[in-house]
């Protein structure tokens, strides 16, 4: 197996992997059971007289537990961030008279992104003072 083919394997498996924890872990099921821990870990705290290694066993555990769900998280927001800013750039490329200058916005430096804001910042309030003085405030006469 290639290096570029094991890479794309590993990447697809971690996706899946971390599609499927963050599912789970949003279930109120899962929230019941970690309800049930927390709420077992604090009954069982007088049988071991409140002991450090009592406090440890749940701060080590919600630290491990934490510190894995932030790269699951991470993998799973970037996933859907680039779908979401895909299915943004065909809306803008499909509507006619859209301008295709805002595709990849993403990629521009701060810079040119602050002169395109000013650009619609302009535009809104040119339509908050025509929508104020009863015209519409589009740049088409169907509303």
């Amino acid at each position: 197996m290639g290096k570029e083919r094991f890479n794309q394997y590993l990447s697809d498996g971690f996706s899946n992997f971390s599609g499927h924890i963050a599912d789970l872990s949003g279930r109120p099921f899962t929230f019941l059971i970690a309800i049930a821990i927390v709420v077992t870990w604090a009954i069982t705290g007088p049988f071991f007289n409140y002991s450090d290694t009592w406090q440890l066993i749940i701060n080590t555990g919600t630290t491990i537990i934490t510190f894995l769900m932030v790269f699951l998280i991470q993998n799973t927001h970037y996933r859907d961030s680039e779908a979401l800013q895909i299915k943004i750039d065909e809306l803008i490329r499909a509507h006619a008279g859209a301008h295709n200058v805002l595709l990849d916005l993403e990629e521009l430096s701060p810079a040119q992104l602050k002169a395109i804001k000013k650009k619609y910042e302009s535009l809104a309030q040119r339509a908050r003072a025509d929508l104020s003085n009863g015209k519409p405030d589009t740049d088409t006469d169907d509303v």
